[in-house]
């Protein structure tokens, strides 16, 4: 559209496997990737290397870092002593790309649900209305979205079966566990390698019990709110052009 409309058009995607990057490669003016995304896998996808512009970090920072001060002091707030609290967000089975099994957290969060406090965050109403069943009695499923500052205040562990908010709660320093069924991405594949993220496509209650007795919230992981403060930079610099 911005093409037939003579509109200047810059496309962003931390995504190498949608199938929307081909026609948005193909009509944008500037292509802007991570850092991490390996440049011929656009190539691949109809991308011209001399449109492609790469941002330093993942795309979560660049959103997150000016709100550093507050998550630092978010996360670093005593909780009150009881259950840890879990928030899980599950497949994103909607989306184009997503390939992987549908509703496999089922067991993981009947056998949780009794020594944690599990909230889930379901992606949309089928899902709201899968797991608000007799069988997930004790599971949290809000009928809003949260914002994310409660979210930090609240969280001892996020399992998250997508993209985003997994790398969001890793970027804010918290004990994160992908679930991701699909490929990888090359953004998830770098923060796994740093040791900020744990992959499990089959994940045990065990492995969680495990976890939440040898790990604990962090401070925000300042490197990649600096690299997010960068790209901001870089990103605005094209967007007005110079």
């Amino acid at each position: 559209v911005s093409r037939l409309l003579g509109v200047r058009c810059i496309y962003l995607n931390d995504n190498e496997y949608a199938e929307g990057n081909r026609i948005s490669f193909l009509f944008s003016n500037k292509i802007m990737i991570p850092e991490f995304l390996e440049i011929k896998k656009v190539e691949r996808q109809w991308a011209s290397r001399k449109k492609i512009i790469r941002y330093p970090g993942v795309k979560e920072g660049v959103y997150l870092w000016p709100y550093e001060r507050m998550y630092s002091s978010l996360g670093s707030a005593k909780k009150k002593s009881g259950k840890k609290t879990i928030f899980v967000r599950p497949e994103p089975w909607t989306a184009q790309y997503y390939k992987g099994k549908r509703y496999f957290i089922d067991d993981l969060l009947i056998a949780l649900k009794q020594k944690y406090k599990i909230v889930l965050l379901p992606r949309g109403d089928e899902q709201r209305k899968h797991y608000l069943g007799d069988r997930f009695k004790g599971v949290i499923v809000p009928e809003k979205s949260i914002e994310l500052s409660e979210i930090m205040k609240a969280c001892d562990l996020f399992i998250g079966a997508g993209g985003t908010m997994t790398r969001e709660a890793v970027v804010l320093g918290i004990p994160t566990i992908s679930i991701y069924q699909d490929e990888l991405l090359d953004v998830d594949k770098y923060l796994i390698k740093k040791g900020l993220m744990v992959h499990k496509r089959d994940l045990s209650p065990e492995f969680v019990v495990e976890l939440l007795e040898n790990s604990y919230r962090k401070e925000p992981e300042r490197e990649m709110l600096k690299k997010g403060k960068e790209a901001y930079e870089l990103i605005k610099s094209v967007l007005v052009g110079q």
